[in-house]
């Protein structure tokens, strides 16, 4: 495979990528969204928080109750009404400054933002490569937040503008939708709809790991903007500088990633990088100066979509029909609801260097977990045709057949061993124990007579 094949996803994976894109900005643009909801309409930080905290409940509440309906409704449809309500959502909030209209427009767009990314989670989960599909998702995402944070602050102030570029987003996207899937048209990895829900155990106990995981991320995430301004004095423009440098770093992350792939496997990236990443906001939340924030924020968002980009491979490889990938982004999208409200309270109760210290901790904790499933499901590999099992190909269809995995590592780059069969030499058995043959009539030997001499 050529390189620019290794570094471009096919043609069909695009849209996609920009449903991605759309359905996960929303959460990437929390803290300029909560900041300016205090500062443009006179919120207190909790009441903020609580706002933030409910377009991203409607976002996850959108993936759970259309987590088995993408392939009955059809991912044409659903995305573009997805996409149509979050354009229509965060439009009438941004327009709006009445309270009430503001919670209503942001609780309707996350709701169509979340719709846009169950149909792009159920879409990456049946490609063939779910991580570089995903990978090329994040780093949409991830680039287009840096630039927004270094647009909006100059482009005024007042909380309608962060709403008005997520609008501005799902319309952008709409033309992309051309290319899903029909209602009704069958996947190449579609199974029968009444399927039951493989790895039940593992999906269940990743999904409620990645719920906490990504509280954590987000308690951090939703009030860093106040970290900056309040403890670390520094002023908007300088701290939406230090959130695109750090998108900017989790592009290089998110293209690190990439090129990692199945090197390492998953566990080994999933669990130190999750032990890496409450390092890092135990760092930030103790920040007083701008180095220190800097550093903190930058090395955070430079190691937080890589981990996150091997977890969506993960819940991808539980069931190709992409519904634990679904259930599994919307749990996460939960803990991200979550995330603004529980550091707004925990800051608020006991300061942000003991919040972070707090976080970190449970962050610690759920590094197992994540790890022991990581380790425990076979999964698909990461790139077709590089990944194999050891055993070669009669372990990989024993293992497809049980969902056990066949060996503590998988071999990277290896061709998979053909079965040979080795012929194998019957020992003679005796003349006693053959079958019966008539016997050959016996020769009597003749004496040689000497013959005359000539």
């Amino acid at each position: 495979m050529s390189p620019r094949r290794n570094s471009v996803p096919p043609a069909a994976s695009w849209p996609l990528v920009a449903l991605f894109t759309a359905g996960y900005l929303a959460a990437y643009l929390l803290p300029t969204v909560v900041g300016r909801l205090g500062a443009g309409l006179g919120l207190g930080p909790t009441q903020a928080g609580a706002v933030g905290s409910a377009l991203l409940l409607c976002s996850a509440s959108a993936g759970f109750v259309l987590a088995s309906r993408v392939e009955a409704f059809g991912p044409r449809r659903l995305a573009r009404a997805g996409l149509l309500l979050a354009a229509a959502g965060y439009g009438c909030a941004a327009l709006s400054s009445a309270v009430p209209l503001v919670v209503a427009g942001a609780a309707a767009g996350g709701f169509g933002s979340g719709t846009a990314t169950t149909v792009a989670a159920a879409g990456i989960a049946g490609r063939r490569d779910p991580h570089r599909t995903s990978t090329f998702g994040l780093l949409g995402v991830s680039a287009l937040a840096g630039a927004l944070y270094l647009t909006i602050p100059h482009l005024g102030d007042g909380h309608g503008l962060p709403f008005a570029a997520l609008a501005l987003t799902a319309l952008l996207v709409w033309p992309a939708t051309g290319r899903l899937a029909e209602p009704g048209a069958t996947a190449g990895t579609a199974a029968a709809p009444g399927t039951p829900l493989p790895h039940r155990r593992s999906g269940l106990a990743l999904a409620g790991a990645m719920l906490c995981w990504s509280l954590a991320q987000n308690a951090l995430w939703g009030v860093s903007s106040r970290i900056g301004t309040g403890q670390a004095g520094l002023g908007e423009a300088t701290v939406g500088a230090v959130f695109a440098a750090a998108l900017g770093a989790a592009l290089l992350g998110v293209i690190g990633a990439g090129a990692l792939g199945a090197r390492l496997g998953r566990a080994l990236p999933i669990g130190a990088g999750t032990a890496l990443i409450a390092c890092c906001i135990a760092v930030s939340a103790s920040a007083d100066d701008l180095p220190s924030f800097a550093t903190g924020e930058i090395a955070w968002n430079t190691v937080y979509p890589v981990v996150l980009s091997y977890l969506i491979g993960l819940a991808a490889s539980l069931d190709p029909r992409g519904r634990w990938a679904v259930l599994c982004g919307s749990a996460s999208s939960l803990g991200t609801a979550c995330g603004p409200l529980a550091g707004s309270l925990l800051s608020a109760w006991a300061g942000y260097p003991a919040m972070g210290a707090l976080l970190g901790a449970g962050l610690l904790v759920l590094a197992a977990p994540l790890t022991a499933v990581a380790l425990h499901t076979g999964g698909r590999p990461l790139v077709p045709g590089a990944v194999r099992r050891r055993g070669g190909a009669p372990a990989a269809v024993l293992a497809a057949k049980t969902g056990a995995p066949t060996g503590p590592l998988p071999q990277i780059g290896t061709p998979e061993q053909p079965v040979v069969e080795i012929a194998v030499r019957r020992p003679r058995r005796p003349l006693s124990q053959r079958p019966f043959a008539p016997a050959a009539p016996e020769r009597t030997p003749q004496r040689k007579t000497p013959t005359a001499a000539r």
